[in-house]
């Protein structure tokens, strides 16, 4: 038995971990990948207050998880596939092994790209299609690629990928980006990357890896691209499935809470970019997760 479970170990879970622990909780942090979620694959945090030229997300990781050991933490690495209360009311989390109980949980599951859905995006997956140019951005050196999107994950994406590709073509269905002005700037500046506004991709082609995109601009007409990678950068999708039935999403499947942070499902609460409203930056759900883990603690201390 846990007073809380924390379902994704993200910033906003790390966090609340963190938190948790100094309440003198007894919580467990699980993740169905290692510790840091996504955290892992940001090349350069330049806006996380404290570190004046930036800092990695695979450093900022670690300086959490020191921080972590000095105290009773445990992670596991698993998938919960459900949640559900037990007939004492405590809730139970499933899992492929085994079922977790807790009295009270934070979700920090995050969020996962969304896909275009065009030809060739799923066929051409690990093949010249990308979601991550952390990952991937060495296999395209002195290559031509193609970026889609306009917000700040595929400026900033863009301006990384621009280290290792020859020529960078950034692809926006808008006239204008939506990113922050900073990373539009760099973008325009760089030497390397170009812009095709007002367009869409329609099409991935090759034969054995990507040799090429389809374009469609304002006025209808289709042009080929040619190219040896795309990364998509056009959006996040919530990972809050395990909640379905309870009755805390929005339409859209991000989690429903108030100013705790609380959910309509009593005893559980939620942090970071899963959560509806969220700022999705690493600095806000840092701040959730201390919220929610001083929620957590609020809500047992009545218990008690």
């Amino acid at each position: 038995m846990f007073d809380v479970i924390i379902v994704g170990a993200g910033p906003a879970g790390m966090t609340a971990c963190l938190y948790a622990l100094r309440f003198k909780l007894k919580v467990l942090l699980v993740d169905r990948m290692q510790i840091g979620g996504y955290l892992n694959y940001i090349d350069i945090l330049e806006n996380y207050p404290g570190f004046p030229d930036g800092i990695s997300g695979i450093k900022l990781t670690e300086y959490i998880i020191s921080q972590l050991k000095h105290y009773d933490f445990q992670f596991m690495q698993t998938t919960v596939e459900a949640i559900s209360k037990d007939a004492k009311g405590q809730w139970e989390l499933k899992t492929a092994k085994e079922t977790l109980v807790s009295k009270t949980i934070i979700i920090c599951t995050g969020t996962v790209p969304k896909k275009l859905g065009i030809t060739g995006e799923a066929e051409f997956l690990g093949k010249g299609v990308s979601y991550c140019a952390m990952c991937d951005a060495p296999f395209f050196r002195d290559k031509e690629i193609v970026v889609i999107g306009g917000g700040n994950t595929a400026l900033e994406e863009a301006l990384y990928l621009s280290k290792f590709a020859s020529k960078v073509t950034i692809v926006h269905r808008r006239d204008r980006f939506r990113g922050d002005a900073v990373f539009v700037e760099k973008a325009k500046q760089s030497e390397n990357i170009d812009f095709i506004m007002e367009s869409v991709c329609t099409k991935i082609s090759g034969a054995v890896t990507v040799e090429g995109v389809n374009i469609k601009g304002p006025a209808g007409n289709e042009k080929l691209v040619r190219t040896s990678g795309v990364f998509l950068f056009v959006g996040m999708n919530p990972q809050t499935e395990i909640l379905e039935g309870l009755g805390a999403r929005d339409d859209s499947g991000y989690i429903v809470a108030d100013e705790n942070f609380a959910t309509t499902a009593k005893g559980i609460f939620v942090a970071g970019d899963c959560r509806q409203n969220s700022l999705r930056q690493v600095i806000s759900a840092c701040g959730e997760g201390a919220k929610a883990a001083y929620s957590v603690h609020k809500l047992l201390e009545k218990y008690d």
